[in-house]
């Protein structure tokens, strides 16, 4: 496997940062030692910026965090 760029942490950073990679054509493979079931039932912000909830929503991942978020 050929990639160009190896992304280290699967947390919300590292899975945005991949996410925004592929949406301008450019491989990545993120490496993470927790498994999926794991890193799935962390819960990881209490609080967004207004400006990584634009970022998030502009990425398209942000449906979620605009119907369950307060």
């Amino acid at each position: 496997m050929r990639t160009q760029v190896g992304i280290i942490g699967a947390g919300p950073a590292g899975l945005l940062f991949s996410h925004l990679l592929h949406q301008h054509g450019i491989d990545s493979v993120v490496l993470e030692t927790r498994s999926r079931e794991q890193i799935e039932s962390t819960i990881r912000a209490g609080v967004l910026e207004q400006g990584t909830m634009d970022l998030l929503t502009q990425a398209g991942v942000g449906a979620r965090m605009k119907a369950e978020g307060a």
